[in-house]
């Protein structure tokens, strides 16, 4: 009987290169290595928006609109929609905009022939939770209003990044809940998503692997205290805050995708084994060797994590 693994063997092969491909890009990661020691709060914050507005690359054929009060960047496919993919960018909830995701964003439209609405939240410490969640709910309930006339189609996905996905999961949880409309929703992509807001073994340190991350618990600690002011550990774990420790039910079908080097780590298999447990279709992509923001380190692995990714985009776009 073979025993319990979390990435076929062909994966193995491939490990060598990984580390020689992170190894080299270390350097070159502007999201990586530690916070400068005596900053305050505001300057701490200014610098991860610094970091992560240096990797943004605005394209001009982008659309800016306005989604219910919400900045969103808007890419179309060059023929009709087969349904709307509505993104969220990451940043731990304290920096990013949908900018970031541009190349990426322009790509899924055109791969996909899907309509990409990226949605710029606001952030925190200025506006902690659920200030965030509620802009995603916004836009997402405008969506299903108005996307077939918009777009031509009323199917959705959600999908994101880091932050960006445990934005796709609570507003795909609050589309269930406040909108019942989750039978609208046809998948949720969660790329290296925060899921446990209370702090999971592999945010304070623990993982099972010491290389390279572009996290760290003191980050991990840090945005959390923004997002989450005056909160308890416990308080943090609330089922409307942290999608992992909520009712998983009825989802749609989930691609979850995570390194084992990821700080976050214990959050996508937190998530995907409750939610497979609940009865939800669950895809879990575990890449060994590989951080956080793993795209950044081009190398065998992440290019069959991006195949994968795409054939279940095209799977559930059937």
């Amino acid at each position: 009987m073979d025993g319990f693994r979390l990435w076929p063997d062909d994966y193995e092969a491939l490990r060598a290169e990984a580390r020689s491909a992170i190894d080299a890009g270390i350097e070159s990661s502007p999201l990586g290595g530690p916070a400068p020691e005596g900053l305050s709060r505001e300057e701490r914050v200014a610098q991860q928006r610094a970091s992560h507005d240096s990797v943004s690359i605005r394209l001009d054929d982008g659309e800016d609109r306005d989604v219910s009060g919400v900045h969103c960047r808007v890419f179309r496919p060059e023929g009709a929609a087969r349904a709307v993919y509505l993104h969220f960018h990451g940043g731990g909830m304290v920096a990013g905009h949908p900018e970031m995701m541009d190349i990426p964003n322009r790509s899924v439209a055109r791969d996909f022939g899907v309509a990409v609405v990226s949605a710029d939240y606001r952030k925190a410490p200025e506006h902690p939770w659920p200030a965030g969640p509620d802009d995603g709910v916004a836009v997402a309930a405008w969506l299903l209003e108005h996307a077939e006339e918009e777009f031509g189609t009323r199917r959705m996905l959600i999908g994101g990044e880091s932050a960006g996905a445990y934005m796709t999961a609570v507003v795909a949880l609050r589309v269930r809940d406040e909108l019942g409309a989750i039978d609208r929703v046809d998948g949720l992509n969660l790329v290296f998503g925060v899921f446990d807001w209370g702090g999971t073994p592999s945010q304070r340190g623990m993982r099972p692997h010491d290389g390279f991350d572009v996290l760290s618990p003191d980050g991990a600690q840090f945005v959390t205290e923004c997002f989450l002011p005056g909160t308890t550990e416990a308080e943090r774990r609330a089922p409307a805050i942290s999608p992992a420790y909520a009712d998983l039910r009825g989802l749609p079908p989930c691609f979850v995708s995570v390194g084992t080097c990821d700080h976050l780590l214990d959050d996508s298999l937190l998530f995907a084994s409750r939610a497979a447990a609940a009865g939800v279709d669950v895809d879990l992509c575990v890449l060994p060797e590989l951080p956080h923001a793993f795209q950044a380190f081009p190398c065998g692995l992440t290019k069959l994590w991006a195949e994968r990714q795409a054939d279940w985009m095209r799977a559930h776009l059937a």
